[in-house]
C-alpha cells in the first residue's frame, strides 16, 4: 500500500458529511492525506500503521476540534474605491434604493473600478482575500459586475484568476453580468441584455474567464424576463447560473432562477412559499446574506422556517462588497445568520461548509470531511462547534488547512512574482 503524505491525528473531527448524523464528532480522529486529498479518516484505534512511512508528515491535532474548510461563496471581493460617504448617507436615512437612483450604489464603484489599474485592484483584493482565509475560507466565490463593459469586466475576472494562481485557496469566477445598466443604455434594458449576449458573454466563455454568469432581478435593477434571456444564452455557452433575487422585493427573479436549475439564488428576504417549492425541486441552493441585511438596516428576514420545511439547502456567505457588505470575516457572518435570521449555529455550519460547496457546485470535492475529498479542513480553538458561531470580532482557526498544507494563520508575500 502506498504510504500516507501526512497524518492529523489526535483531534476531534466533525466530518459533516453524514446527513442523518450531521452532528457526528470522533472524539479521537485522525485524517490521513495524500496528493491534497483524505486518504482516510477515522477513530485513532484504526488507523493502518502500515501507510506511515519514514516520509508521512505527522501533525499533533492535540484536542483541537477540526472541520471541513469554510466556502465563502458569494463574494465581490475585487472592486475601486469604497463606499464609506454611503455608509453616513444610510445612517442619515437614505436607503439603499434612493441612493441607487441617485446616481450612487453600485454605479460609483463602476467608476473607481474602471479607473483603478488592475495592478490596484489585485493589491486590495488580494488584502481582503487574506482577512477571509485567516477566518477559515479555503475555497471562495469572486464575481466581476462593477465594469459593465467588456474591458472592465475582463480586467475584473483576470485579476480574480491571479488570485487564483497566487493564493493557497480554491477560487471559482463569476460574470455579474445583470448588476445595473451603464449609462450608454439606461433607457434600453432589452438592448444592454442583447449586448451583453451577443459580445460581451461570448469573449468571457472564449477566454475561459468565469465559472458562472449572475444577475440582479429587482425592482431597481433587472426584470425576470431580462434575466431569463440572459440565463438561457448563458447555459447555452456551458455556463453555470445563480442570481440576486428577491433582496428588496418579491419580484418573481428566484423562479426564474429554479427554472434554470440555477445553482443558487441569494439574498431571498421577500421569497414567497411558491417561489421556495421551486426552488426545492430545482435543488436551488439559498444563499443567505445578513452582512447585507445588517449593514442596509433591513428588516424582512428570509424566510428560514420555510426553507426548513420544503427542504432548500441554506448557505451562509460574506456578500463581501463595497456598498452593501464591507465584511471580511465569514465567521461573523455566521453569527450573524444565528443572531438576525434565527439559524441554529449546526445550520449555520453546514451553511459554509456543505451546503456552501452545493451553491459552487463543487460538493463532489469539498464542504464535507470524506475519503476522496479534498483535505481541506480548519483546526479551531473551540471545545465545541457553536463556539464558531458564538465568537465574534476574532478568528478561531488555530490551523487553516488546503489540500493538505497548512496555508494560514500566515501573510502572503506581495506583490507576487507573476503580476
Amino acid at each position: 500500500m502506498t504510504p500516507w503524505d501526512s497524518l492529523w491525528q489526535g483531534g476531534r473531527i466533525m466530518p459533516l458529511h453524514d446527513p442523518d448524523n450531521p452532528a457526528e464528532i470522533i472524539t479521537d480522529g485522525a485524517i490521513a492525506v495524500t496528493e491534497g486529498r483524505i486518504a482516510w479518516l477515522g477513530p485513532m484505534g484504526e488507523i493502518d500503521q502500515s501507510r506511515i512511512s519514514p516520509e508521512t508528515e505527522i501533525h499533533h491535532a492535540r484536542g483541537k476540534l477540526i472541520t471541513p474548510g469554510l466556502l465563502d461563496c458569494h463574494t465581490h471581493l475585487v472592486f475601486g474605491g469604497n463606499r464609506a460617504d454611503e455608509f453616513e448617507q444610510r445612517l442619515s436615512g437614505a436607503s439603499y434604493a434612493e441612493i441607487a437612483r441617485a446616481g450612487g450604489g453600485i454605479k460609483s464603484t463602476v467608476a473607481a473600478t474602471r479607473k483603478a489599474s488592475e495592478r490596484d485592484l489585485y493589491l486590495s483584493a488580494h488584502d481582503r482575500a487574506w482577512h477571509l482565509i485567516n477566518s477559515g475560507v479555503t475555497t471562495m466565490e469572486i464575481k466581476s459586475g462593477y465594469g459593465l463593459d467588456l474591458e472592465t469586466e475582463r480586467k475584473m475576472l483576470r485579476v480574480a484568476a491571479k488570485l487564483a494562481d497566487n493564493l493557497p485557496i480554491t477560487i471559482r469566477t463569476t460574470y455579474l453580468a445583470a448588476h445595473a445598466l451603464p449609462d450608454a443604455y439606461v433607457y434600453d434594458t432589452a438592448g444592454y441584455i442583447d449586448h451583453v449576449i451577443d459580445h460581451i458573454l461570448p469573449e468571457i466563455a472564449r477566454e475561459n474567464l468565469a465559472h458562472a454568469v449572475d444577475g440582479f432581478c429587482e425592482t431597481i435593477a433587472f426584470q425576470p424576463g431580462d434575466i431569463d434571456r440572459l440565463f438561457t444564452a448563458a447555459k447555452k455557452l456551458g455556463f453555470e447560473v445563480k442570481l440576486h433575487a428577491e433582496q428588496l422585493s418579491n419580484s418573481g427573479g428566484a423562479m426564474v432562477a429554479a427554472k434554470h436549475a440555477a445553482l443558487s439564488a441569494d439574498h431571498l428576504e421577500y421569497a414567497g412559499v411558491e417561489t421556495i417549492r421551486q426552488m426545492a425541486v430545482a435543488g436551488t441552493v439559498a444563499v443567505l446574506l445578513p452582512g447585507a441585511f445588517y449593514y442596509l438596516n433591513e428588516s424582512q428576514k428570509p424566510p428560514i422556517a420555510l426553507f426548513r420545511e420544503h427542504g432548500v439547502p441554506m448557505a451562509v456567505a460574506t456578500d463581501c462588497n463595497p456598498g452593501s457588505a464591507p465584511l471580511l470575516s465569514l465567521t461573523a457572518a455566521l453569527n450573524m445568520a444565528c443572531i438576525l435570521y434565527g439559524m441554529t449555529p449546526l445550520e449555520a455550519l453546514t451553511g459554509a461548509t456543505l451546503n456552501g460547496a452545493k451553491a459552487l457546485g463543487l460538493s463532489h470535492t469539498k464542504g464535507s470531511l470524506a475519503v476522496g475529498k479534498d483535505a481541506d479542513f480548519i483546526l479551531w480553538n473551540a471545545d465545541h462547534p457553536t463556539e464558531i458561531c458564538y465568537w465574534g470580532g476574532t478568528s478561531l482557526a488555530k490551523n487553516v488547512v488546503h489540500q493538505g498544507q497548512v496555508i494560514a494563520p500566515l501573510t502572503a508575500e506581495y506583490p507576487p512574482d507573476n503580476l
